[in-house]
């Protein structure tokens, strides 16, 4: 059986899982939205009203500058509370246009693996490196076209120009 043939499913299966995908896509999407705004407004969750990064908090100095552990304990303690570190993981949360987001969460998600080393519960594995493996798939696999905007958004100038955004 060849590389193609090994995939193949029938059209009534690919919908499906074109649709399943979607979902995925949304409810990590929700992940992300969800953090990202509980760390700008300070909603009360993972960030108190009173440290929202629009009040002033740093989205990165607590878990950075106290939570990290293992080898890159003092890479990240260095980089907590930075204005850069802040501005990069807001922008990693908010990911817009599939292929961008997700690079950039998977980058995010496996960089919060490392600040955790040796995982909590495994030796290894933990949901931080499976929410990598899934938005790399997300993407390889265009889930953004169902359900979202990744069709209008490949026929845009911008991405016909740099077809790397697509």
């Amino acid at each position: 059986m060849g590389p193609d043939r090994a995939f193949a499913v029938s059209p009534r299966a690919a919908t499906a899982a074109r649709y399943v995908l979607a979902g995925i896509r949304l409810a990590l999407g929700w992940v992300f939205l969800w953090a990202f705004l509980d760390k700008l407004f300070g909603l009360g969750r993972g960030t108190t009203g009173a440290n929202g990064w629009i009040d002033g908090g740093s989205p990165t100095a607590g878990f950075l500058g106290k939570a990290a552990t293992g080898p890159f304990t003092g890479l990240y303690n260095a980089i907590a509370g930075s204005v850069v570190a802040d501005a990069l993981f807001m922008a990693a949360l908010l990911g817009i246009g599939m292929r961008i987001a997700a690079a950039a969460g998977a980058l995010l998600t496996v960089l919060l693996w490392t600040a955790v080393l040796p995982p909590e519960t495994n030796p290894f594995m933990d949901d931080h490196l499976i929410y990598a493996a899934v938005l790399v798939v997300l993407a390889l696999l265009r889930a953004g076209n169902t359900w979202g905007f990744g069709r209008p958004w490949t026929a845009t100038p911008l991405v016909c120009r740099n077809t790397w955004l697509s």
